[in-house]
């Protein structure tokens, strides 16, 4: 059974999970699903459109499931889609998509700051820290693992990749690729992200390849096309340096250098 504040209002098509704790001056909108096991601190608002796991933790002043800020929006029925086992810290705010993809999708088990903003039609990967106000424009993507420290600014359309490691203050209008430091105004490559591939189990042997990779990509003067052809050819191709390839060729925005 769930532990409902009478303070809270829950429209009567709101759909609540089991064991869930609703705190006082909580907002539920009609047509909102939520999963078993969440809890809503005070004065959270989730919108029409949000759709929610199982045994998320969102404090007070969270608001999911805002129509975008994008003048485009025409009102059209999408929604925000949020995983399991979330910490979703005061004043966060995650919008609903547009119709470019439908939806806005936040995975699982992330950690996702004070007062921070996923925009519409982001993904939002799983186990993902996030700052303290750091802002994602629309249809941004971040691969799992992230660690995004505070007051980051990313452009709209861009991708981060898994692992990375960015600075605080950095603000970016590229892609930053997979398992690297990204620092420094305007934000450059920095080196790989050592310390988090080691707490991950990485094995030596897995981050020199990493690191022979970027190398290339970035130490040996080569078009980025010539680079990527003398990784397959010198670097044991296996799913990490693999990664690192497959996202340079389909960045559209290019890679930050």
């Amino acid at each position: 059974m769930s532990k409902i504040s009478p303070l809270a209002y829950i429209d009567p098509e709101a759909k609540i999970g089991e064991n869930c704790t609703i705190g006082p001056f909580c907002f539920i909108d009609k047509g909102v699903e939520i999963g078993d096991n969440n809890e809503l601190m005070n004065s959270v608002t989730l919108l029409n459109g949000t759709r929610m796991g199982d045994g998320n933790l969102l404090f007070p002043g969270a608001v999911i499931g805002a129509i975008p800020q994008d003048l485009k929006f025409k009102g059209e029925e999408t929604t925000v889609e949020i995983g399991n086992n979330n910490r979703i810290r005061e004043n966060v705010t995650i919008h609903r998509g547009t119709a470019s993809k439908g939806k806005t999708v936040v995975g699982s088990n992330n950690l996702i700051m004070e007062n921070a903003h996923i925009a519409h039609d982001c993904v939002f990967g799983s186990g993902i820290i996030m700052g303290n106000s750091t802002k994602l424009a629309g249809e941004v993507i971040v691969d799992d693992n992230a660690i995004i420290s505070a007051v980051v600014l990313v452009h709209q359309f861009c991708r981060i990749g898994g692992y990375t490691m960015i600075q605080g203050g950095t603000r970016t209008s590229m892609d930053i690729p997979p398992f690297v430091i990204a620092a420094r105004e305007p934000v450059s490559f920095c080196g790989l992200n050592i310390v988090g591939l080691r707490r991950r189990n990485y094995s030596a042997e897995i981050i020199n390849d990493i690191h022979n990779a970027y190398r290339i990509i970035y130490n040996s003067n080569l078009r980025l096309s010539e680079a990527l052809q003398q990784i397959r050819e010198t670097i044991p191709m296996g799913k990490e340096v693999q990664y690192i390839v497959d996202f340079v060729e389909a960045s559209t925005r290019g890679i930050i250098r």
